[in-house]
């Protein structure tokens, strides 16, 4: 796949299925529970932060799912393995994709704007991906839980 150096959103890329059927009690309770507590943890595990970037990993193995989480700052994110992916998306739809290794998508959010959703790997290979938020956006960083930023090597 040759790869295209413009800044590619989520809007450039379709869905293969997008699905507006009711989510099962269980994702639906998760959901809302997001909705009272944000959860600002981007990936599964947050490999750096400075004063201008978070970097974050997601890796899912087959069947696996990240949980809901909040988007509110600018940021971009590569798939590293590529894989198959479904999401459930604060409008309500569910949405499937296939990423290709070295995909990388660019999202932007006005003041007060966010996106709310969650990953699950339906595909048969572990899935990572590496996502990128910048401080410095439009809204400020949603603080993090304690515990969770990695320690100084000593």
């Amino acid at each position: 796949m040759a790869l295209s150096s413009a800044a590619l959103t989520m809007l450039d890329k379709a869905p293969e299925t997008k699905t507006t059927l009711q989510w099962t009690p269980d994702i639906a309770a998760e959901f809302e529970e997001e909705a009272a507590t944000p959860n600002p943890c981007v990936g599964s595990t947050l490999l750096s932060e400075n004063a201008r970037t978070r970097v974050w990993i997601i890796r899912l193995a087959p069947g696996e799912r990240f949980g809901f989480h909040r988007h509110v700052l600018d940021y971009f994110w590569t798939s590293i393995s590529g894989g198959r992916g479904r999401q459930h998306v604060s409008d309500g739809t569910t949405v499937e994709y296939t990423y290709e290794p070295g995909e990388t998508r660019h999202e932007s959010y006005a003041k007060g704007a966010y996106k709310v959703h969650d990953l699950q790997n339906i595909g048969d290979e572990d899935m990572i991906f590496m996502t990128v938020e910048f401080k410095d956006s439009a809204n400020a960083p949603l603080p993090l839980p304690e515990g969770l930023r990695p320690q100084a090597a000593a």
